[in-house]
């Protein structure tokens, strides 16, 4: 058991105390420590690391010396020995840090922390979660029912919310025994390498359900917009989808969404007819040629090493949501209320039922929604008062559920056609040439257009650290990765291009994540 000490170790006498209150250490090392034991250290930015305590000074006796009296040594070696009868502890065999000598500790540079007030904590778990979700919102609530609809989004959002309390609640439980950069943290803790692995395939499998849906939402604005230029240039306004003889000349039925044995304001078209010379259409192509096209724009920003230009533009995203406000509320005032709730007949504009057999489709598409838990620690970890972390959280939420509803309610009861036509991107339920939704598409696609690369970035960072132990283990990795996560969006662009079904099915890799929240709760309260 002695082998490991050095000569010099053993001629100390190590009947003594442990700790020698007349030198605990070197003479650098009262200058750095206060009369409590605690580190004084001159700039906020500095903390203290201990080295191991297999430093190698204790068993090199040349080097010794120079840096450690014997009195130190003895202490540093008996601490060692304690270790060893009760490895892995963190009880009090281990070595107080106001005894640990100073050559055996550096002082680390961190930013400073706790400058970010609750205001800015809110903003930023609200502009979080709010997303691409906000537009599948009317056909939500058209798969649950009016009513079923609205009551589901409230209780998702409940759901969610107490899974990310209980992701914050852990980190106070943990603080002190590990480091926590993210809940994968949190699942290795207490469920081992298997539990990190889960964790880290359900946020992949988040990441990339957001590209999918993303790509086929750029695919779809980017069409619109040029066909928007393209008509109006050649004074053309035939368009693919417009079969409405109504006075709302403004609201679109797509032909597969039109009722069956229903002739009420509908009549079919047929684009492109005046076009057969140039053949646009078959050129520009919303699922069979357009998701290509996107390939010569975003493929080369998506290999860029750091994604630092693109964070400038997501104030974008707050931008595009408060435009999206106006904009349902200018087209509900135009086409007024369309709600009857005692109507039999499904092919009337106003006929509405409260509940529907196909309501999952709404809590898959709300638990992506409101998915903030693997980011929520990272949000947080600067809060200036971090006691108000659950409370500034909360009201995320009821911010984040009152945008949801507002965004469902509005445009599902005022859509002026029978509501089986409402899209899972309610854009699709408006006429190309409409002046307002021109501007919003346009907005939304560059605000796409900077996001997509944070997405293929944060993927890529997870998956290469995971796989390769390395955020960039050479530009062909890097090539070769993006090249396969373009594939997975182009062939969903093509084959099925709904993101009301894409967010449905991305519920299987959000439930894991919540799982695995919910069984640490009942971990932690043992």
């Amino acid at each position: 058991m002695g082998s490991g000490r050095s000569k010099e170790a053993n001629d100390v006498d190590e009947s003594g105390p442990l700790i020698n209150p007349e030198n605990n250490g070197n003479g650098s090392q009262g200058n750095r420590r206060g009369n409590g034991g605690e580190a004084e250290l001159s700039d906020p930015n500095e903390r203290i690391i201990r080295h191991p305590i297999q430093y190698y000074s204790i068993n090199r006796p040349t080097e010794i010396e120079a840096s450690v009296d014997r009195q130190t040594e003895a202490a540093v070696h008996r601490y060692k020995y304690y270790n060893r009868l009760a490895a892995q502890s963190n009880g009090p065999l281990d070595m107080p840090d106001h005894v640990v000598p100073a050559n055996f500790t550096i002082k680390v540079y961190v930013p400073v922390t706790g400058q970010q007030s609750s205001l800015i904590t809110i903003f930023s778990l609200w502009n979080t979660m709010m997303g691409t979700s906000l537009l599948s919102m009317p056909w939500a609530i058209k798969q649950a029912g009016f009513v079923c609809g609205i009551v589901l989004l409230i209780f998702m959002a409940g759901v969610m919310l107490y899974t990310s309390y209980r992701v914050l609640k852990s980190v106070d439980v943990l603080k002190g025994k590990v480091d926590v950069l993210e809940f994968s943290d949190v699942c290795k803790h207490y469920f081992g390498k298997t539990g990190e692995l889960v964790a880290v395939i359900c946020s992949l499998l988040t990441l990339l359900g957001g590209m999918i849906v993303y790509w086929i939402l750029m695919s779809n604005f980017l069409y619109h917009v040029v066909s928007f230029i393209h008509d109006h240039a050649v004074n053309n306004f035939n368009t693919t989808t417009l079969v409405n003889l109504t006075k709302y000349s403004d609201a679109v039925c797509p032909k597969a969404s039109i009722p069956e044995n229903s002739t009420f304001g509908y009549s079919e078209t047929h684009v492109g007819d005046s076009l057969n010379e140039g053949n646009f259409y078959k050129i520009w192509d919303e699922q069979m040629t357009v998701p290509f096209f996107l390939i010569l724009v975003l493929f080369p920003i998506i290999n860029f090493k750091s994604p630092t230009f693109f964070t400038k533009f997501n104030a974008l995203g707050t931008v595009s949501v408060a435009y999206l406000f106006v904009f349902a509320a200018v087209k509900a005032a135009k086409w007024g209320i369309h709600l009857d709730f005692n109507s039999v007949n499904s092919v009337l504009p106003d006929y509405t039922t409260d509940f529907k057999m196909t309501f999952p489709a709404l809590t898959g598409i709300s638990a992506l929604a409101y998915f903030v838990q693997n980011c929520c620690i990272s949000i947080t970890r600067n809060q200036k008062n971090p006691q108000n972390n659950i409370r500034d959280l909360t009201i995320a939420y009821l911010l984040v559920c009152g945008t949801y509803v507002y965004m469902g309610v509005i445009f599902y009861s005022s859509f002026p056609l029978a509501k089986s036509c409402i899209e899972d991107n309610l854009l699709n339920n408006i006429e190309t040439n409409d002046i307002m939704a021109f501007v919003a598409r346009i907005g939304l696609f560059f605000q796409m257009l900077c996001v997509f690369p944070l997405l293929i970035f944060i993927l890529r960072l997870q998956f290469m650290h995971s796989v390769f132990g390395s955020v960039w283990p050479s530009l062909k990795h890097v090539l070769v990765l993006n090249v396969v996560l373009i594939g997975v969006c182009i062939i969903f662009a093509i084959f099925l291009p709904h993101i009301g079904r894409i967010i449905g099915l991305m519920k299987m890799g959000i439930h894991p994540a919540v799982y695995y929240s919910t069984n640490s709760i009942q971990t932690l309260a043992f």
